[in-house]
């Protein structure tokens, strides 16, 4: 039975980073999940549900995330604002095996991600792997 990994960026990974981590948690046969919150997004688009530009920019993200797949079973799309809650909401409909969260480093974080990837270790009760990627 091929590993399920659950990949939940809210920033953009080069192609062969991106690619190296996945081989190395979930080798070839793997089925693979990547979800791009729209978590660039102010405070107060937020607060009025403005976030038609946020979702944009998550869908470009999680389109060069497919790129780099290197396997077959792959999807990608746009969750959740907020990184904790789209990793719950991915989670409903796709029982991952592992998780793999990209951000950037908190001193260059937005506002919704920053402390995401800790936040993540904290909170599901499955292996995390943490990739912090440059501005």
């Amino acid at each position: 039975m091929p590993r399920r990994l659950l990949v939940v960026a809210t920033a953009s990974v080069s192609t062969a980073t991106l690619r190296t981590a996945l081989r190395s948690h979930a080798g070839e046969d793997a089925e693979i999940l990547v979800v791009a919150p729209a978590s660039d997004i102010s405070r107060l688009d937020w607060l009025t549900n403005a976030d038609d530009d946020a979702r944009a920019d998550a869908a470009e993200r999680a389109d060069e995330l497919a790129k780099a797949a290197p396997v077959g079973d792959f999807e990608a799309r746009v969750g959740d604002s907020d990184p904790l809650k789209a990793i719950e909401d991915a989670l409903r409909t796709f029982p991952a095996d592992e998780l793999i969260v990209v951000t950037l480093g908190d001193q260059d974080a937005g506002w919704l991600e920053k402390g995401s990837g800790e936040k993540a270790l904290d909170r599901f009760a499955l292996p995390v792997t943490h990739l912090v990627v440059k501005s």
